[in-house]
Protein backbone atom coordinates (compact mmCIF):
# COMPACT_ATOMS: atom_id res chain seq x y z
CA UNK A 1 0.00 0.00 0.00
CA UNK A 2 1.39 3.46 -1.37
CA UNK A 3 0.74 5.98 1.68
CA UNK A 4 -0.10 9.70 0.00
CA UNK A 5 1.02 12.63 3.03
CA UNK A 6 -0.46 15.69 1.22
CA UNK A 7 -1.04 19.31 2.30
CA UNK A 8 -3.55 21.62 0.57
CA UNK A 9 -3.70 25.22 0.09
CA UNK A 10 -5.25 28.36 -1.00
CA UNK A 11 -3.29 30.51 -3.50
CA UNK A 12 -2.26 34.35 -2.42
CA UNK A 13 -1.37 35.71 -5.44
CA UNK A 14 -0.69 35.23 -8.98
CA UNK A 15 2.55 34.27 -9.57
CA UNK A 16 2.43 30.67 -9.97
CA UNK A 17 0.75 31.69 -13.31
CA UNK A 18 4.05 31.99 -15.16
CA UNK A 19 5.66 28.96 -13.82
CA UNK A 20 5.52 24.85 -15.13
CA UNK A 21 3.68 23.56 -17.81
CA UNK A 22 0.33 23.45 -17.97
CA UNK A 23 -1.88 20.21 -18.60
CA UNK A 24 -5.38 19.46 -18.79
CA UNK A 25 -7.02 16.53 -16.13
CA UNK A 26 -10.30 15.32 -16.32
CA UNK A 27 -11.33 13.20 -13.79
CA UNK A 28 -14.59 11.58 -12.18
CA UNK A 29 -15.73 9.46 -9.77
CA UNK A 30 -16.83 5.65 -9.59
CA UNK A 31 -17.00 5.85 -5.88
CA UNK A 32 -17.07 9.13 -3.69
CA UNK A 33 -18.01 7.68 -0.49
CA UNK A 34 -16.02 9.81 2.56
CA UNK A 35 -14.23 6.67 3.54
CA UNK A 36 -12.93 5.73 0.02
CA UNK A 37 -12.75 6.99 -3.46
CA UNK A 38 -12.64 5.12 -7.23
CA UNK A 39 -11.70 7.97 -9.57
CA UNK A 40 -10.57 7.36 -13.48
CA UNK A 41 -8.46 10.39 -14.05
CA UNK A 42 -7.00 11.46 -17.75
CA UNK A 43 -3.76 13.54 -17.86
CA UNK A 44 -2.94 14.36 -21.35
CA UNK A 45 -2.41 11.36 -23.15
CA UNK A 46 -2.31 8.32 -20.06
CA UNK A 47 -5.39 7.18 -18.04
CA UNK A 48 -4.80 6.06 -14.44
CA UNK A 49 -7.23 4.29 -12.07
CA UNK A 50 -6.98 5.28 -8.73
CA UNK A 51 -8.12 4.40 -5.18
CA UNK A 52 -7.98 5.99 -1.90
CA UNK A 53 -8.85 5.76 1.80
CA UNK A 54 -10.26 8.07 3.82
CA UNK A 55 -8.09 10.60 5.06
CA UNK A 56 -6.39 10.80 8.33
CA UNK A 57 -4.36 14.12 8.84
CA UNK A 58 -2.82 14.65 5.79
CA UNK A 59 -2.01 11.36 4.77
CA UNK A 60 -4.12 8.51 3.33
CA UNK A 61 -4.13 5.03 1.68
CA UNK A 62 -3.30 5.43 -2.33
CA UNK A 63 -2.91 2.77 -4.99
CA UNK A 64 -2.32 4.23 -8.36
CA UNK A 65 -2.34 1.57 -11.53
CA UNK A 66 -2.24 3.20 -15.80
CA UNK A 67 -5.00 2.27 -17.62
CA UNK A 68 -5.53 2.41 -21.73
CA UNK A 69 -6.24 5.71 -22.48
CA UNK A 70 -9.48 4.41 -24.10
CA UNK A 71 -10.69 2.73 -21.22
CA UNK A 72 -10.61 5.79 -19.25
CA UNK A 73 -12.20 7.66 -21.58
CA UNK A 74 -15.24 5.50 -21.52
CA UNK A 75 -15.16 5.25 -17.61
CA UNK A 76 -15.28 8.93 -17.84
CA UNK A 77 -18.41 9.42 -20.18
CA UNK A 78 -20.55 6.13 -19.23
CA UNK A 79 -19.73 5.57 -15.29
CA UNK A 80 -18.74 8.60 -13.53
CA UNK A 81 -20.42 11.06 -11.14
CA UNK A 82 -21.71 14.09 -12.97
CA UNK A 83 -20.11 17.04 -12.96
CA UNK A 84 -16.76 15.70 -14.07
CA UNK A 85 -13.85 18.07 -12.33
CA UNK A 86 -11.75 19.14 -15.07
CA UNK A 87 -8.63 21.23 -14.40
CA UNK A 88 -5.43 22.80 -15.63
CA UNK A 89 -2.76 21.60 -13.39
CA UNK A 90 1.09 23.23 -13.21
CA UNK A 91 3.75 21.63 -11.23
CA UNK A 92 5.65 23.91 -9.87
CA UNK A 93 9.62 23.14 -8.45
CA UNK A 94 10.56 25.04 -5.35
CA UNK A 95 12.95 24.62 -2.35
CA UNK A 96 13.33 20.51 -2.94
CA UNK A 97 9.31 20.20 -3.72
CA UNK A 98 6.96 20.05 -6.27
CA UNK A 99 3.78 21.54 -5.79
CA UNK A 100 0.78 21.30 -7.71
CA UNK A 101 -1.73 23.99 -8.86
CA UNK A 102 -4.97 23.47 -9.98
CA UNK A 103 -6.46 25.67 -11.69
CA UNK A 104 -10.49 24.48 -11.79
CA UNK A 105 -13.27 24.43 -14.48
CA UNK A 106 -16.24 23.88 -15.51
CA UNK A 107 -18.53 24.17 -12.56
CA UNK A 108 -15.66 24.38 -10.47
CA UNK A 109 -14.23 27.44 -12.34
CA UNK A 110 -12.75 30.06 -10.29
CA UNK A 111 -11.43 27.71 -7.49
CA UNK A 112 -7.91 27.37 -7.36
CA UNK A 113 -5.51 25.25 -4.48
CA UNK A 114 -1.63 24.00 -4.42
CA UNK A 115 -1.05 20.82 -2.93
CA UNK A 116 2.28 19.57 -1.70
CA UNK A 117 3.18 15.69 -0.79
CA UNK A 118 5.17 15.53 2.14
CA UNK A 119 7.50 12.24 2.86
CA UNK A 120 6.42 12.78 6.85
CA UNK A 121 2.97 14.47 8.42
CA UNK A 122 6.08 16.63 10.18
CA UNK A 123 8.35 17.62 7.33
CA UNK A 124 9.27 21.45 6.97
CA UNK A 125 9.38 23.18 3.59
CA UNK A 126 9.01 26.47 2.33
CA UNK A 127 5.93 28.22 1.20
CA UNK A 128 6.65 29.64 -2.36
CA UNK A 129 4.91 33.90 -1.77
CA UNK A 130 2.05 32.74 -3.44
CA UNK A 131 1.27 30.62 -0.91
CA UNK A 132 -1.76 31.37 1.28
CA UNK A 133 -4.63 29.84 3.88
CA UNK A 134 -3.82 26.04 4.17
CA UNK A 135 -7.08 24.27 3.95
CA UNK A 136 -5.83 20.11 4.47
CA UNK A 137 -8.50 18.16 5.89
CA UNK A 138 -11.63 20.77 4.50
CA UNK A 139 -13.76 18.47 2.83
CA UNK A 140 -15.26 21.30 0.79
CA UNK A 141 -11.66 21.00 -1.16
CA UNK A 142 -11.28 17.13 -2.03
CA UNK A 143 -11.93 16.80 -5.58
CA UNK A 144 -14.80 14.25 -4.66
CA UNK A 145 -16.51 16.86 -2.99
CA UNK A 146 -16.63 19.15 -5.52
CA UNK A 147 -18.78 16.74 -7.84
CA UNK A 148 -21.27 17.30 -4.75
CA UNK A 149 -21.04 20.40 -4.00
CA UNK A 150 -18.83 22.46 -6.66
CA UNK A 151 -17.76 25.55 -5.73
CA UNK A 152 -19.88 27.72 -8.15
CA UNK A 153 -22.77 26.62 -6.08
CA UNK A 154 -20.66 27.83 -2.62
CA UNK A 155 -22.55 31.06 -1.16
CA UNK A 156 -18.93 31.62 1.12
CA UNK A 157 -16.33 31.51 -1.39
CA UNK A 158 -12.51 32.55 0.01
CA UNK A 159 -11.07 35.16 -1.53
Amino acid sequence: MGIEIERKFLLAGDGWRTLGTATLLRQGYLCADPTRTVRVRIEGEQGVLTIKSKSEGASRGEWEYPIPLIEAAELLERLCERPLVEKTRRRIEHAGFTWEVDEFLGENAGLVVAEIELPSEDAVFDKPDWIGQEVTGEKRYYNSSLIKAPYSTWTDTPT
